[in-house]
Parts: C-alpha cells; sequence; structure tokens
C-alpha cells in the first residue's frame, strides 16, 4: 500500500505568482521554508520527493530520492538535468517511448514504468539491486529555482556540491555514482573539474565533451539542434511554469514548481540560445567554461558511445576515452537509438558490474575487462561483439581512398588527373565509388577527408558523408541515435574556420582553433582537413562504399520520419535533428555558389580511412 505525506513543499509556493526574480540571490532571499517534500513506501522503495539540497550561494535544489525500504547505508546513483525528474518518459517523450518498448519489450518487464523518467535509470530495477537513485533538477528547471543556463559555470559546482551532500547523508554509504544518457552523460564529463573526492565511478552514456564542436557548431558550422531543442525540451520544462507545466501523479506536484510566471518572466530568468550562437560564433571563452576539462577526469568510467550518434555525442564518447588520463576507463560502442541500449537487459547487466564493482567492492572481474567492447556494425542491423585493447585498435591499417574524377571512383590508386572539378554548394554534390568489393572491408574508427577547395564566393561549405550501397545500387541505412535512417559516417568544415590546432590534431583526427574565420578569395585553392567522427562498418561482397562531397546537409531518397507533437516541426531525413540551415549562419550569396575541388599533383584529394584486417 502506497502511504503519502502531502505536505506543503515548494518554498516558493507562498510567493505572489506575479513577483519575477531578478537573480539567483533574490530569489533564495525569498526563501523561508527548505523543508522536504511527500514521501512514500511504494512499488518495493522508500521514496522521498522534493528533496532539499542547498548549494553554496543559498539556492535550494530539489531533488528525488528512490532508496530500499530497509535502512542501511547504500552506493549512490546520482544524476542531473533540465528534463523534469517528475515528469514520466511515456507523457514527456511518448513516441520515443513507444518505440523503445516495442522494439525492446524486457524494458517495460519487471517495473510498474510510474517512475520512468527521460534518460536515468528506472529505480524499480536498481533499488532492488542494493542502490539509492537520486534524481536532481538543476537549477532554473523542474522544482529547482534559478537561472535556466545548460552547462553555466555554476550547474556543474552544483553537480559537485550535491555529490559531497549525497556522501554523507544517513543513507549513503560515501560511495558516489552518476549515470544517464546525453545531458545527464555530459554533466558527469564536465564535473571532473572540481574532482569531488565521493566521486567514484561515472556511467557517461552516449554524451559529447565539447559544447562547441560537437553541439553549437560542427566544423565551425552552426547546428540547428541546440536552439531547437531548448526550445522543444528545455521552455517547457523551465521552472516557473507551474500550473501550465505536467503534474506528476505519484508525488501530486507540478513538475515545474509551484509558482507560476508570465512569458516575459520566464523569458528574463534563461538564456536565449539563439541569440548566444549568433553573438559567439567562435570557440571563445563562452564555450570553454561549459566545455569538460577532460584532464582532469581522473575517475573510473565506463564511456558507451553510438555509432549512429553523429555529430553531437559519438565524437565526445571516443575523445572522453583517449583524452582522459584516468587509469581505469572502459569504451563501449553499441548502435541502435540514443536511449535503447541503456535500458535493455544487457545493458543494466553491463552498468551493474561496473557499478557494483567500484560503489560496493565486488570483487566481480570488471577489472579485468578489455579496455573497448565493440560492436561491429554489418548491413540489416546486424552487430558483432568484439573486443579490443585500445582505440583507436592498434592494428588499423590508415588506407588513402584517393578521389579518381576521370571515372568517379574512390580507390587506392593515385588518380593522374590535374582538371578540376565543380559543383553547385546547394546542388547534388559529388560522389565517388570503389567498385563492387571482391573481398569484405572492415571500417571501424576515425577517419579524415583531406581536400584541396576554392569557391566561387569568399566561402563554403563542406559535408563529407561515407555511404554503402547494395549490389542493387540501393543505398544502405542504419537506425541512428536520433534518425532512423542515417548514413555510415559523415563530416563538416566551414572553409573559413580550416586553421589547425597542430599540437593535437593527429592525421585521422584533425582538430580546428575556431578562433578566428579566414575568408577565401574567390577561385584561389586553399588545404582542408575535414574530421569525420567515429564509424564502424563491414562492407560486405558485391557492396560499393561511397564517398559523397556536398555543400549541404546529407538527405537520402527515401521518406523521412516526422517526429509527432514536436514543436517546431521535426522531419529527419538522414541528419536526424542535426541540420545546418540558419540563413544568418549560412545566407545563400555566400554558401550558395559554385565549389572546385582541385587534383594538383602533390595534393591529390583522398579520404583517410581506418581499414582493419581481418583476424
Amino acid at each position: 500500500m502506497t502511504t503519502v505525506d502531502h505536505r506543503k513543499t515548494d518554498p516558493i509556493g507562498t510567493i505572489a505568482q506575479s513577483q519575477k526574480f531578478d537573480n539567483d540571490a533574490e530569489e533564495t532571499a525569498a526563501v523561508s521554508n527548505i523543508e522536504p517534500g511527500p514521501t512514500a513506501i511504494a512499488d518495493g522503495m522508500r521514496i522521498e520527493w522534493d528533496v532539499p539540497i542547498e548549494m553554496s550561494d543559498g539556492i535550494v535544489l530539489r531533488a528525488d530520492l528512490y532508496r530500499p525500504i530497509e535502512d542501511g547505508q547504500y552506493p549512490v546513483i546520482l544524476s542531473m538535468g533540465p528534463y523534469g525528474k517528475g515528469l514520466l518518459t511515456q507523457e514527456g517523450w511518448p513516441h520515443a517511448w513507444e518505440q523503445l518498448i516495442r522494439d525492446f519489450p524486457e524494458v517495460a518487464e519487471g517495473s510498474s514504468n510510474k517512475y520512468q523518467s527521460w534518460e536515468v535509470v528506472d529505480p524499480e530495477k536498481w533499488v532492488p539491486k542494493g542502490y539509492a537513485c537520486l534524481r536532481i533538477d538543476t537549477r532554473g528547471s523542474g522544482r529547482s529555482p534559478g537561472y535556466l543556463d545548460y552547462w553555466q559555470p555554476r550547474e556543474t559546482e552544483d553537480v559537485a556540491e550535491s555529490i559531497e551532500w549525497a556522501a554523507v547523508q544517513p543513507w549513503s554509504n560515501g560511495n558516489i555514482g552518476m549515470s544517464g544518457i546525453s545531458y545527464f552523460a555530459v554533466n558527469q564529463w564536465m564535473v571532473a573539474k572540481h574532482s569531488p573526492p565521493s566521486l567514484k565511478a561515472c556511467c557517461i552514456w552516449e554524451g559529447f565533451s565539447d559544447l562547441y564542436r560537437e553541439v553549437w557548431f560542427n566544423g565551425g558550422i552552426a547546428n540547428d539542434f541546440g536552439p531547437n531543442t531548448f526550445e522543444r525540451q528545455g521552455l517547457r520544462l523551465q521552472y516557473g511554469r507551474g500550473e501550465n507545466g505536467p503534474r506528476n501523479a505519484e508525488s501530486g506536484l507540478l513538475v515545474t514548481g509551484d509558482v507560476t510566471l508570465s512569458e516575459d518572466e520566464l523569458a528574463a530568468n534563461r538564456r536565449d540560445p539563439r541569440r548566444t550562437q549568433r553573438d559567439h560564433p567562435f570557440d571563445d571563452e563562452f564555450y570553454q567554461v561549459r566545455t569538460a576539462d577532460l584532464s582532469k577526469m581522473t575517475v573510473p568510467f565506463l564511456s558507451a558511445g553510438n555509432w549512429g550518434g553523429q555529430p553531437q555525442h559519438t565524437r565526445g564518447n571516443v575523445e572522453g576515452f583517449v583524452r582522459a588520463p584516468a587509469e581505469q576507463k572502459w569504451l563501449e560502442m553499441h548502435g541502435f537509438e540514443h536511449w535503447a541500449t541503456f535500458y535493455t537487459d544487457a545493458g543494466i547487466a553491463m552498468q551493474e558490474r561496473f557499478f557494483d564493482h567500484f560503489l560496493k567492492g565486488a570483487d566481480n572481474g570488471w577489472d579485468k575487462e578489455p579496455r573497448v567492447q565493440l560492436q561491429i556494425r554489418h548491413p540489416g542491423e546486424k552487430y558483432e561483439s568484439r573486443m579490443e585493447n585500445e582505440w583507436p585498435i592498434a592494428r588499423t591499417e590508415w588506407t588513402k581512398f584517393y578521389i579518381d574524377p576521370d571515372a568517379g571512383l574512390l580507390s587506392t590508386r593515385e588518380p593522374s588527373r590535374t582538371e578540376p572539378l565543380t559543383f553547385e554548394a546547394l546542388g547534388e554534390g559529388l560522389n565517388f565509388s570503389t567498385p563492387p568489393l571482391d573481398a569484405p572491408l572492415e571500417i571501424t574508427g576515425q577517419a579524415a577527408a583531406n581536400l584541396v577547395v576554392s569557391s566561387s564566393t569568399t566561402d563554403a561549405d563542406l559535408f563529407v558523408v561515407v555511404r554503402v550501397f547494395d549490389p542493387e545500387g540501393r543505398e544502405v541505412l542504419f537506425r541512428g541515435a536520433s534518425d532512423p535512417k542515417t548514413p555510415v559516417g559523415q563530416g563538416w568544415l566551414r572553409a573559413s574556420m580550416r586553421k589547425l590546432d597542430h599540437d593535437i590534431s593527429t592525421p585521422y583526427r584533425p582538430h580546428h582553433t575556431f578562433d578566428e574565420k579566414q575568408p577565401l578569395t574567390p577561385g584561389a585553392p586553399v588545404p582542408l582537413h575535414i574530421e569525420i567522427h567515429p564509424t564502424s562498418i563491414v562492407v560486405p561482397i558485391g557492396y560499393r562504399l561511397v564517398l559523397s562531397i556536398l555543400g549541404r546537409d546529407y538527405s537520402h531518397d527515401e521518406e523521412p520520419l516526422t517526429v509527432p507533437n514536436v514543436e517546431p516541426p521535426l522531419v529527419m531525413r538522414g541528419c536526424g535533428p542535426f541540420t545546418h540551415t540558419h540563413p544568418l549562419d549560412r545566407p545563400s550569396e555566400i554558401y550558395g555558389g559554385e565549389t572546385t575541388i582541385h587534383f594538383d599533383e602533390g595534393s591529390r584529394p583522398y579520404v583517410l580511412l581506418p581499414v582493419i584486417p581481418a583476424k
């Protein structure tokens, strides 16, 4: 039987709904009561809703705590994010939930699903394993007051302070682990800069580590995703929507706080992402303080990435694994949707072994697991599990596939042609194909395209796409993290943002500074080194590997997916929500000209691919 204490819990609830908070300090001064929220014993758990956690600047964040009914001290799985701790996945993201349980019915089994929340663990599956699950609304979202600004430095401090708060609670054994997908994963990379001593393990599931390169701009080209997703998700879950927002049926609490603010008041209490993207086109201090300091990532971690997560998360999971100095770190790469494998029985079993080892001290052999665990991708959504010891894979044969313009071929033989090829930047682009393969070809790792390019204008955007076609000439598409039909690999670069950081660039992973613009002289060629994000594919006999060079986003020829009940409308044509179409960033008079690929001797264009020989 469920027992609930419905005490008045929101400390701001007694404040007039019309009151506007100019800053966090003013809001905190208005808070006179930080009583805890309602409690329940239900579904095999002791539940405390709206637990107050006071930060060092006085702001009181709100958390939901799920723990075993028996008194004791338990390891804690902590997550902090802006998606409303009290909003059910089924209510907030019904399309994703329906697809998840349709394709993986095991996710809904063994749980009442009354506590499912977006991209964090289901407590009904973790509390019986002897864990306490702590979900915290980040400041400015859900039931936590404050200024809403994703990954602001103060938020990262909040994560660190919340970890140390949880470590000394009477129900905690002092060992804190962080877990979650996407936003909840990013906060794990971010908190490394504070090195909270009670953080003992991180399960970083599909989370970027570089805000500029992986979210706001790809290759220096503005990504529509950041502003769009804030409008689709962030705005509706901002603290202060109160009665205009949803209510959690189990706790009885309004998901976005008991205060109901006007639209003007809400707008004054959040960052404007479109203005931010426009005002910060370079990788300046704004992004740098909101980007992970991987050099301080020393806590044991499991970085789980998705081959189909380009451009947002795949690169971050790999970069984090490669660059972090942690002595105990693992990389796992998989396929399917962004949220799927996190909730499957196999995914939970892997996470449990990891956390049991580092949070409970279990001698379960996890520390002897190979450091790189890959699901190698094959056409037809088939995956082959393979263990490796490092990334990049040591036996990689870095192979140059040259562009041969005479026959439209992609070949390991350097072409002799010197005449350039020109294409309309907003048109169909250029395609270069291998002949049908006479042996399987595995490509697993990072890649790079090296081109010499000129433009009829003062700039050009290059979109480089790695694709696979079957013997009948049909493109082989894959279920991506966000889009059900994606190509094998993608890369992006704005020609004027071509400046390299030579200190950390490698031939297979060029790294650009993105700190200044170097406009083109119309007609004058410049070398471009274009990063193609990590990928994996085994191309079968008879299939062809194709390289497409475009001046716009990739789009397949099949029926696009339109996501229902989303505003603004979301139509996916192969890039998911990660498009690059903003007219202020890509005015047609500059990015709608003609782009030319040059083939001068000594600078033949090619793509460097990570070919893995058969064992």
